[in-house]
């Protein structure tokens, strides 16, 4: 997030100054374990710079190829040893391919301005870094620059808003008919909105504090539908309480679509919300976007196993994993 901030900042900074700039993301990767996505390292031609990849470690190759990139689009390829990478504090060595490419004035301006003001927003690019698309705004709706043609930003577009709609930031690779493209998504710091009261909520907020979530709680109905009212697709709603009151918050979320809508309770507790859900007119597909009882069945017992178990879903449902165990998956392990 702290590079993330920076490179926009910067960005915003360059395109008021009528500087050109230049951007370096990660085409692919492999090894270094679990790793953010959405890296951004963005810099000028006179070597001014900001943000990184892979906290620094493949600067020997990242910063040659910004230079150049302002000008001319191109790849790089770099390895980072064990040891270099445990230092950086990445999990374990690995290796990536670099695009850099030039980033327009007006598109190094709005995508910069999202960045800075933590709003979700998009950069696409062709493989070869010759056309650039800058999505932001609510919705992904303010578009700067075209990938060379209406249909191809018009699937790209879609597939963008789709990802913004999961919550998490992003990195895709994919062709759109001919047209090869990569895609990077940022989206919004998650809040969690916990609603009740209990040891587990807690629990829920030190895991919130490890991922570096932002945690809002209420305990009375008012003030809980107000701010579901403001939920984003990045939010989380967990609900503690069992009161029928607080149906209410659920129906706010379920209706909306936004964010992610879990509620715990015993089964019984499940069956018989449900039914009062569906009372209050809430349809069977708006009901199936309430996880209930929240949680993977990792047979959690105390409020902090408990925690790691609803924030595995959430984590779990945005990406589109089963939640089971890795070694009985195939694909790539994290993102």
């Amino acid at each position: 997030m702290r590079h993330r901030r920076q490179a926009g900042d910067a960005l915003r900074r360059w395109a008021e100054q009528g500087r050109p700039s230049a951007v370096v993301r990660v085409l692919e990767r492999y090894g270094f374990g679990t790793v953010a996505t959405g890296q951004l390292l963005v810099g000028t031609a006179d070597g001014d710079r900001a943000g990184a990849v892979f906290e620094g470690t493949m600067d020997t190759v990242a910063l040659p190829l910004l230079t150049s990139a302002v000008s001319t689009p191109g790849t790089a390829k770099g390895h980072v040893t064990e040891p270099d990478a445990v230092a950086a504090g990445l999990a374990c060595s690995g290796g990536a391919q670099l695009l850099g490419h030039p980033l327009p004035g007006q598109a190094a301006a709005a995508l910069g301005a999202a960045l800075v003001e933590g709003n979700s927003c998009a950069l696409a690019s062709t493989v070869d870094g010759l056309a650039v698309l800058v999505a932001a705004g609510p919705g992904l709706t303010d578009v700067v620059g075209t990938l060379g043609g209406t249909d191809v930003d018009e699937v790209v577009l879609a597939r963008l808003r789709e990802l913004a709609r999961i919550g998490a930031t992003a990195t895709e690779q994919g062709d759109v008919g001919k047209t090869p493209v990569v895609l990077d998504v940022w989206v919004p710091v998650t809040t969690m909105l916990i609603v009740g009261r209990g040891a587990i909520r807690a629990a829920l907020a030190a895991q919130c504090t490890l991922l570096g979530w932002v945690v809002r709680t209420e305990t009375e109905l008012e003030p809980a539908v107000v701010a579901a009212k403001e939920f984003t697709a990045a939010d989380v709603l967990v609900l503690l309480d069992h009161g029928p009151a607080f149906d209410a918050v659920l129906v706010e979320l379920l209706r909306s679509g936004r964010g992610f809508c879990g509620a715990l309770g015993s089964r019984h507790t499940q069956e018989v919300r449900y039914r009062r859900l569906r009372a209050a007119g809430i349809t069977d597909e708006e009901l199936a976007r309430l996880h209930g009882p929240v949680g993977l069945d990792v047979g959690a017992v105390t409020p902090a196993e408990t925690a790691v178990s609803v924030v595995g879903e959430v984590l779990a449902v945005r990406r589109g994993r089963s939640g089971g165990p890795l070694a009985g998956a195939a694909g790539r392990i994290g993102g």
